[in-house]
């Protein structure tokens, strides 16, 4: 009999350590902050650590042991948006960043095109990086926000931390374990910390990815092509008319140069029609006039009486 009690109260003594562990990691998130921040944006000072206005430095009163996540947008006047797109790459990869997205839109009779990107810049390097970008043309708006997870990236490594010291410890007690019961529980118990863990590695890799690299919109527009003023007088009034009175001849001109290669199979389907129907008109007169011949309508005289 206490062969049989001695393996039970191990496996007691283990499921309450685990147990122990668990409540200890619970504690550990309850006491953490997981929300994000309240914003800080350029258009009011809600926070000290940032400088307001566009032209300085936007992160360079930030305490670096913080944790910021900035982005931003901008929208930059150009002439020539595919060229200021290829230059803005250009600038984001020399400043050890990249693209994470770029879409551009071809000219219109409104509008002389557009392009959009989405680019990752190293956040040393934010503030230099925008100075190149604003260098491409005109600056029309930007803003930048920053948002900070400090408490939540601490939260991330204390709960990190306490799962693999739990892991470690149930490590440990899986090669003293003597009995199988013991083996599966902590072997699950082991199997779930590890899911846990690896997501929560995943938590803290995206988040030091949004944290190092800051994300910057950036469009690149031109100025919206100028249409026709309306007429201000009556004589504006006839130039205006002269003018839509050529541009629809133009138009009609251009139209009938289109339709003028049809008229030659037209024609030619014409003609075999109005030959077939001719044809076909004479051959019922001719049935017509053989019926109705003298030769068919003479009848026999009766002889006169001699007197």
């Amino acid at each position: 009999m206490e062969q049989l009690r001695t393996p039970r109260r191990g496996g007691l003594a283990i499921g309450a350590l685990a147990l122990a562990l668990g409540l200890g990691l619970t504690g550990c998130s309850a006491d953490g902050y997981s929300g994000a921040s309240p914003e800080v944006s350029l258009d009011g000072g809600v926070a000290p650590q940032v400088a307001p206005g566009i032209d300085g430095g936007f992160l360079d009163v930030v305490d670096a042991d913080r944790s910021v996540i900035v982005t931003g947008w901008a929208t930059i006047l150009v002439d020539d948006p595919a060229a200021a797109a290829a230059e803005a790459t250009r600038i984001a990869n020399a400043a050890g960043g990249r693209v994470d997205s770029r879409s551009e839109r071809a000219p219109t009779d409104y509008s002389g095109g557009s392009a959009t990107l989405v680019l990752r810049i190293p956040a040393a390097k934010l503030d230099a990086t925008l100075e190149e970008l604003k260098r491409l043309g005109t600056v029309q708006d930007v803003s930048l926000s920053a948002s900070d997870v400090t408490l939540e990236v601490q939260d991330l490594d204390a709960r990190i931390s306490a799962l693999e010291t739990s892991i470690e410890r149930l490590e440990a007690l899986l090669a003293e374990a003597s009995t199988t019961a013991d083996l599966i529980e902590l072997e699950t118990a082991i199997s779930d910390r590890q899911a846990q863990l690896e997501s929560l590695q995943a938590q803290q890799r995206y988040l030091s990815d949004q944290v190092a690299m800051s994300t910057l919109t950036l469009d690149l527009v031109t100025e919206p092509v100028a249409t026709d003023p309306p007429p201000g007088d009556f004589w504006e009034g006839i130039v205006a008319g002269w003018d839509a009175l050529g541009k629809f001849a133009a138009g009609l001109l251009v139209a009938l140069g289109a339709f003028l290669p049809w008229l030659i199979p037209i024609g030619i389907v014409a003609l075999i029609v109005w030959g077939i129907v001719a044809l076909s008109r004479r051959r019922r007169a001719s049935k017509a006039a053989r019926r109705t011949s003298p030769a068919d309508d003479q009848t026999p005289q009766s002889p006169q009486p001699q007197g």
